[in-house]
């Protein structure tokens, strides 16, 4: 059911690595046809740094002329656009911010990038910020911290990457492991039957994510 206007929310969408604001389309249809003002970003995932892609986008987002008479403004991510996010709110806060979701979220890092970065190839498709999504320490991820907002995280334990799946604790999305999605602080996790590149085009990933939008928690 559509919000009343009196309590208009807003969704930003962020996208994951090597990927387009196009893999988000379904969701950004499916939240418009539920009454939520939504934009979603379009932005270069391979060229900075995490660091330096939170820093463009998220302010710029907030402050989208589309959120002027909206009381709050939700997040929903898949993969790096998670990391994004949660490097941005390490460092600033924002007093419209309201729930936030996470589809496959590399919270802990991937064990992928940790058997591949040595290669040349998977640097130069991947860029600056896939080299940051490891299992180690000091990875961006896992120096990030708690979270310090609303979260909920969709992990998936579906894989269509039987080569990147060995090298992952299962179970796993193909590029995640169900328990590396999960991060210190967030208010819920729930696990669907889904793989990761397509997690965000999935109808009951999109009505998962809408559920913690409107409840704060996942249905079970």
């Amino acid at each position: 059911m559509p919000l009343p206007s009196s309590a208009r929310e807003g969704v930003i969408l962020l996208h994951g690595l090597c990927r387009s604001s196009a893999s988000m389309k379904k969701m950004e249809s499916f939240l418009s046809s539920n009454g939520y003002t939504v934009l979603n970003v379009d932005y270069d995932s391979r060229d900075s740094s995490i660091s330096e892609i939170a820093e463009s986008i998220i302010p710029a987002s907030l402050n989208n002329p589309v959120f002027v008479d909206c009381e709050r403004i939700n997040f929903i991510t898949h993969s790096l656009g998670g990391i994004v996010l949660r490097s941005y709110f390490s460092r600033n806060k924002a007093s419209k911010l309201g729930r936030v979701v996470m589809l496959g979220p590399p919270n802990q890092g991937s064990e992928v990038v940790d058997n591949f970065k040595s290669w040349g190839l998977f640097k130069v498709i991947n860029g600056p910020a896939g080299m940051e999504l490891g299992t180690d320490e000091l990875s961006t991820p896992n120096k990030l911290g708690p979270v310090n907002f609303e979260l909920g995280v969709i992990a998936g334990d579906r894989s269509i990457n039987w080569i990147n799946s060995l090298f992952i604790s299962s179970p796993d999305d193909g590029k995640v492991s169900v328990e590396r999605s999960k991060i210190a602080g967030m208010k819920d996790h729930c696990v669907i039957h889904v793989t990761h590149p397509y997690m965000m085009k999935r109808v009951h990933v999109m009505q998962a994510s809408l559920d913690f939008i409107r409840n704060g928690k996942f249905k079970k």
